[in-house]
Order: C-alpha cells, then structure tokens, then sequence
C-alpha cells in the first residue's frame, strides 16, 4: 500500500474528528460537559479485544481478527473523543498513525502484551496514550489505512444503533443470530471498492439487513 502522506494522515484525521463529533451529539448535545470516563470504556474495550482474540491456555481458541480489529477501532472511537475534548488534537497524532509500520503476520504473546500495555495506561493515568494504542496497531498489524477505513465503517454502524433504540434499550445487536458487527465486516468487504459513497451505502446495507433481524 502506498505511503500516506503527513498532509492525507492529517486530512483523514480531521475527517474521522468530523463524523465522530457527529456521532456524540447524536448521543448527548453538550458531550463535552459530561465527564464521560472515555478511560474506563477503553480498557473495557482492551478486555473484550483479548477475548476475540484469545488468551486462554486451558482451551483451544483461534483469533477472531475482524473482530479483534473492530474493538481496536471502537478504543480508537474513545480516544479521538478524549482528544477533542481535551482542546485542538496535536498535529503530531496523524503523524504518528501515519507511520505505523506493520509485519505480514501477527505475533500474538507480542499483541497481548501490548494490548496490556494499553489498558495499564488507561488505569494508570486515566487517559489515552497514543505510543501505547499505535504499539497495539503495530503488533496486530493495523496500519493507519485499515484503522480509518474500518473507523468509516464503525462509526456508520454507532449512529445506526443510536438511530434505532440503542441508547432506550430497544436495539437488537443480534441479527439471524448473529451480532451486528458480524454483518458489518461482511457488507464493508462487499462495498469496499466505492469509498465515496461508502457512508451512505453502508447505512443502507445496514437497515436492509436489520429489518429482517
């Protein structure tokens, strides 16, 4: 894949900030105000990663990586919500994404350990650390193209949820069985290829799928 350039990291930065304000008014008007404790959701977010992923030594378990990467990407949804809040983000968190450089495979004690490493910082300083979050991207692997193309699609799927009854209880994240982020990595694999109309396509996958929930 190409080297992201410092100008389209910044440029993909300051798109995912967009739609993210988007998303937490949807959710509470006066967001900032509310002393959200992005922390907490973010080390939670780190225990359900590892689960996808596997960490049991008394019980065979394969990773479950779309869905490892999709938790990956719901801490990222925290941390770019703290950054806001906290003031103008830094110019230099699109450089660091954008040199994410990343193996071929996974090496799994590498990524655990890393993902640990993530949420201590999160207890640790009630805050978010992006040398910790980009470590946990490196070890994965996620480079700064994945992290954003899968932030599009998460993003569209939140404000799906909180457009039909997620936040009154209402919602059902199951689908024919299955969870709702199950058929979002399916219906990003099929509209992949037309990232301008990616948004407004993928909410339609979205609803048509879920009116047969």
């Amino acid at each position: 894949m190409p080297q992201i350039s410092l100008a389209q990291a910044q440029t993909m930065l300051r798109t995912m900030a967009t739609m993210q304000e988007e998303h937490n008014e949807l959710v509470h008007a006066q967001w900032r105000d509310q002393g959200f404790e992005f922390y907490r959701a973010m080390w939670v977010e780190c225990a359900e990663m590892l689960d996808h992923f596997g960490w049991k030594w008394w019980k065979q378990q394969s990773p479950d990586l779309d869905q490892v990467k999709l938790e990956l990407v719901d801490i990222w949804h925290f941390a770019l919500s703290e950054l806001m809040r906290d003031g103008e983000i830094e110019p230099d968190v699109a450089e660091q994404l954008a040199v994410v450089t990343t193996d071929e495979s996974t090496d799994s004690e590498a990524f655990r350990m890393a993902l640990e490493a993530l949420a201590a910082e999160c207890l640790n300083t009630r805050s978010f650390d992006i040398k910790a979050f980009t470590a946990a991207m490196a070890t994965l692997p996620m480079d700064y193209a994945e992290l954003y193309a899968l932030y599009i699609g998460k993003n569209m799927l939140n404000r799906f949820r909180q457009n039909n009854g997620y936040k009154s209880g209402e919602y059902k994240k199951l689908w024919q069985g299955r969870e709702d982020n199950e058929h979002l990595i399916e219906l990003l694999a099929e509209l992949g290829d037309e990232p301008e109309q990616l948004p407004e396509r993928l909410y339609a996958g979205l609803e048509a799928r879920y009116a047969t929930a």
